[in-house]
């Protein structure tokens, strides 16, 4: 069985739907920042075993940014949501929902929980 995402604008897709750009956590540094600063935010990234946020693009869909975090070592997705929210949320700025009334201290911007498929006979 192929495996499935939960967009947060189209619902659940085949990944095939979908381009994996990179590591979500690396900051963009200020226009006059020293060299050392745009080296490091260009040419290293950290090699993950584990649980991570990573940039990817519904390219075969609504074609929007999204933030999927992800076990890079059982490729298992945790939670998706879109880049604008997960952007607005780092930065400490108030969410769509936050600013609509939809304030919870445990939630930061839309994020699409993923359902794991049943299980069928011989598979592990």
């Amino acid at each position: 069985m192929a495996s499935l995402i939960t967009c947060p604008h189209c619902g659940v897709r085949p990944k095939e739907e979908f381009t994996i750009r990179g590591d979500a956590s690396p900051v963009r540094p200020a226009p006059g920042a020293a060299f050392e600063a745009w080296d490091v935010y260009v040419h290293l990234r950290d090699n993950v075993r584990g649980v991570m946020h990573e940039l990817w693009q519904h390219t075969g869909g609504c074609r929007r940014w999204l933030v999927v975090e992800r076990d890079t070592f059982t490729h298992e997705v945790h939670a998706v949501m879109d880049a604008a929210e997960f952007a607005r949320a780092r930065a400490g700025k108030p969410t769509r929902a936050a600013t609509a009334g939809k304030t919870s201290a445990a939630r930061k911007g839309p994020v699409a929980k993923v359902e794991k498929p049943a299980k069928g006979r011989g598979e592990a």
